[in-house]
């Protein structure tokens, strides 16, 4: 098995690129070791010192790391952790998986908020995928969108960024009743 590894724009994080299926649709995100406990795979890799946080993509494992562990020490780990697991068999999620979507929005905004979720996940999330990460819809507001960003994003210091100047703008011009975009944590 041969795991390629990408750089993303955030410099804690890494993509690991194992050369097959990682999650059938959508997206795990485990902020931290506590919220692993479904995924023998994200359980593996938050073994490794300095993990922070794991996100899986369709065919991507993304990793985020503390300040003070180096990649130098931490890759070959995490490149070992996602060997072994693929090679055991077991799988990437036990049980049922957690929705990893955008947030349901009811309300007399629903046309809005379609036209919002149809550019995230045409325009938006499919780029956002390349750099390791995911931008989920969580809520509209009295003009403003409120988005969740996992993986890589998550963090991220070229975030506010992308937010402000590509989302933002790309929404104001498709839906006028846009206003601004802010991040959520969730």
């Amino acid at each position: 098995m041969f795991i390629q590894t990408e750089t993303t724009p955030n410099p804690a994080t890494l993509k690991f690129l194992p050369g097959q299926t990682v999650l059938e649709t959508g997206t795990a995100d485990f902020p931290s070791a506590e919220t692993a406990a479904k995924s023998p795979l994200a359980k593996r890799v938050f073994a490794v010192p300095g993990v922070t946080g794991v996100f899986f993509g369709s065919d991507f494992v993304t990793v985020t790391k503390d300040d003070t562990t180096s990649w130098d020490h931490a890759k070959p780990a995490i490149l070992g952790a996602i060997m072994e697991h693929f090679q055991s068999g077991a799988p990437v999620i036990e049980g049922e998986a957690a929705p990893s979507g955008h947030a349901e929005h009811d309300g007399e905004d629903g046309a809005i908020v379609s036209q919002i979720k149809e550019l995230l996940d045409t325009r938006v999330r499919p780029a956002v995928a390349q750099d390791g990460g995911d931008i989920t819809f969580h809520g509209f507001e009295r003009g403003v969108v409120y988005l969740h960003m996992q993986g890589a994003c998550a963090g991220c210091p070229s975030s506010t960024l992308t937010l402000k100047m590509g989302i933002e703008n790309l929404l104001r011009h498709y839906i006028p009743e846009v206003s601004e975009v802010r991040p959520v944590n969730a």
